[in-house]
């Protein structure tokens, strides 16, 4: 294995210091019986690890090299992440390393299984969960994972071995963009890291009952962006409970399958916002800077580097990023009545100016949204709506007159106290 291992070229970020490596030397060198079952039993529970983590089942070998060529961003597959596989002389070196892991696909263990007296190789090739059930926060790598992996074992070639790798790449890309849709900055660190969202939330627009109008207008501006277009930055605005945020996760989930990716910041990290742009820029996808709840107090001044990104720096903002914001505010700044005073004796001159600098930054979103409180009846039909799809049965006067009871306890008439009454009666049905 050591021998195949160490021909491997363009994989070899992880062909250094991988499972895959730790258990190509030991094979090679097991003089020390002991030592050599206890180091592989070790490489053995990582891939177990791994396997939990992302429900792998059946050959967790096998799912286990996938996930390695997957993951690998190099040259090669971020030109094929980007422009599909292209003629060219380093196709015959990524179709030697396909070669080479088409054999350790499909790697003979017995051999050394019997000379240690081990059975753990036989066991990860024919595996078993003990649990059937989905696998709740990593479904969707879970997936993407098992089905290439049953794709690739069944190769005769390294050119049809070839062909799926890189149509993968096409399709989802490359690394964690490709198996993950939506991405957070890792906190308290100096340099500007992103890691994946694992258990988004997979709300569809249709589970937003109303706003109709609104939604299109997102939609359609996403789908622009999406297919290539230019699309605006979005600012959903209004009053909260209106289902503002739950519309921006529903069209990541609708475009998903798009190349449509997102990253959600915070106000206190858009000093970072260059440095992500400049990591995302040049990747194959879409990409949605997702900010909610955006608004800023008088005396705070990081909208202004949301303004220099948006629009106004130096460097343009890249055709495959968009900023959405959700506010309860129209115009983001607190102003008061003393901005709109153009000349004082004392302190500032100009107040008018310190106005026209506060409302800019609203101006920079092409596209606003406004989400207002639906009124009683339309509250009702959203509750009506949402009780048929939990199969709540009750006399439309009583349901509207327990609807209206709630909403008096818990902040008024709105989507988000709908889905709250909905699920207590949900709840209380199953005690």
């Amino acid at each position: 294995m050591r021998d195949l291992v160490s021909k491997i070229l363009l994989y070899r970020n992880f062909a250094g210091s991988s499972i895959i490596t730790n258990i190509a030397n030991a094979i090679e060198n097991c003089d020390d019986k002991d030592k050599t079952v206890s180091f592989l039993y070790a490489q053995i529970k990582e891939i177990l690890d791994l396997s939990t983590k992302y429900g792998f089942n059946n050959n967790l070998w096998q799912n286990y090299l996938t996930f390695l060529l997957i993951s690998d961003e190099n040259s090669f597959s971020l030109t094929c992440e980007r422009a599909g596989a292209q003629e060219g002389s380093v196709n015959e070196f990524a179709k030697s390393d396909f070669e080479i892991f088409r054999k350790l696909f499909h790697y003979d263990f017995t051999l050394i299984e019997k000379a240690l007296g081990i059975d753990c190789f036989s066991i990860i090739t024919n595996y078993s969960a003990i649990s059937k059930r989905e696998c709740v926060y990593y479904k969707n790598v879970s997936e993407i994972v098992q089905n290439l992996s049953e794709k690739l074992s069944k190769c005769e070639s390294k050119d049809e071995f070839f062909d799926l790798v890189t149509d993968h790449y096409k399709r989802y890309g490359v690394g964690m963009f490709g198996l993950n849709k939506a991405f957070r900055l890792i906190p308290d660190t100096d340099n500007v890291e992103l890691y994946p969202i694992n258990n988004a939330d997979s709300v569809r627009l249709d589970d937003l009952v109303g706003y109709e109008f609104q939604k299109k207008q997102l939609v359609d501006n996403t789908r622009a962006f999406v297919l290539g277009g230019k699309g605006n930055n979005a600012l959903l605005y209004g009053d909260s409970g209106t289902g503002k945020s739950t519309s921006i996760k529903a069209v990541l989930n609708e475009f998903y399958d798009d190349g449509l990716r997102m990253i959600e910041i915070y106000k206190y990290q858009f000093r970072s916002l260059s440095s992500i742009i400049s990591q995302i820029k040049n990747r194959n996808y879409r990409f949605i800077i997702y900010i909610d709840d955006l608004s800023f107090e008088e005396n705070e001044v990081e909208y202004k580097f949301l303004k220099a990104v948006i629009e106004g720096g130096v460097e343009t903002r890249p055709e495959n990023v968009l900023i959405y914001a959700t506010s309860n505010r129209r115009h983001l700044i607190k102003e008061t009545w003393a901005d709109r005073d153009d000349m004082e004796h004392n302190g500032e001159i100009h107040r008018s100016d310190t106005m026209e600098e506060k409302l800019s930054l609203s101006a920079r979103f092409g596209v606003t949204i406004n989400y207002s409180s639906p009124d009683h009846d339309e509250y009702y039909n959203i509750v009506r709506s949402l009780a048929k799809r939990e199969g709540i049965e009750m006399e439309d006067s009583e349901l509207c007159l327990e609807a209206n009871r709630w909403e008096l306890r818990h902040g008024g008439v709105s989507g988000r106290t709908a889905r709250q009454f909905i699920d207590h009666l949900a709840g209380r049905r199953k005690i």
